[in-house]
């Protein structure tokens, strides 16, 4: 018997480790930044202004802004947990064909972003400062929210406080939480301390809303979308993407088409 209660002691003391370990080590799980140095040079064909947005605790924050001819509007990108806009930057081509305009933004840590993320209500504050600042260049009702895997959550939570024209989400999840729970069961809701919950800030979206995912997403199940359906008002739009993956789907011929669609008209 004693050993019995050895065994479990043990066993209680070690799921206890890493349930600490994973809470204090989040970041780590969550992003994965490339880091570029100050002096980096971009190469893209498309014409791009490089941005500095003081953050409220003085970090700088960099963007791009890709700049169209007699724009339509500006999408507001807000860009997955991996990488940098040495990369991402590539997406632009696909709006600037369609008269709009677009800033990136990379996140703290990101690309030449100083600092590093260390608390969601960090994360959030950051975007908005970003969001207000680009605000008061373009009219807040021709600026699009887009958000792409992780930037969702941060790119739904900026629509529900501010009065955007659009919200376009790419394969978003319904909470940190429930991703958890679907590839960690074993881990109690109060360790995740990036909760992005998607599901609980739609609601409060007065702008239209429109939700893509691919049928094969690898990373984000499409059934945690289906779960954002709830919450969409009857003229929002949910799209599948038959065949596609979780990376990739800007470059979709489906995603193409129905953009045009949504953004042009045509």
């Amino acid at each position: 018997m004693k050993i019995l209660f050895w065994i479990l002691g043990l066993g209680m003391m070690l799921y206890v480790a890493v349930c600490v370990l994973l809470y204090f080590q989040q970041e780590r799980l969550l992003f994965f930044p490339t880091k570029l140095p100050a002096d980096y040079r971009f190469r893209f064909t498309n014409r791009f202004e490089e941005r500095w947005i003081p953050a409220a605790d003085g970090t700088r924050l960099h963007g791009l802004l890709f700049p169209a001819d007699s724009a339509r509007g500006l999408i507001f990108y807000l860009h997955g947990n991996g990488g940098a806009l040495d990369s991402w930057g590539e997406v632009a081509a696909t709006y600037t064909r369609l008269g709009y305009s677009v800033f990136l933004l990379d996140y703290r840590g990101y690309g030449k972003s100083g600092g590093r993320i260390s608390s969601q209500a960090q994360l959030l504050t950051d975007v908005d400062t970003a969001y207000q600042q680009l605000a008061r260049e373009f009219p807040e009702n021709r600026m699009i929210l887009l958000g792409y895997s992780l930037g969702t959550g941060p790119a739904a939570w900026l629509a529900a406080r501010h009065h955007p024209q659009r919200l376009i989400l790419q394969a978003p999840y319904a909470s940190m939480r429930a991703m958890s729970r679907q590839h960690y069961p074993w881990v109690p809701g109060f360790v995740v301390r990036y909760p992005l919950a998607t599901d609980e800030v739609l609601p409060q979206v007065q702008a239209p809303i429109v939700i893509f995912h691919g049928s094969q997403d690898e990373v984000i199940s499409p059934q945690s979308t289906q779960h954002l359906k709830a919450a969409l008002k009857p003229q929002d739009e949910f799209i599948a993407l038959p065949g596609a993956g979780h990376n990739g789907l800007t470059d979709n011929p489906a995603y193409q088409q129905a953009l045009r669609r949504i953004l042009v008209g045509l």
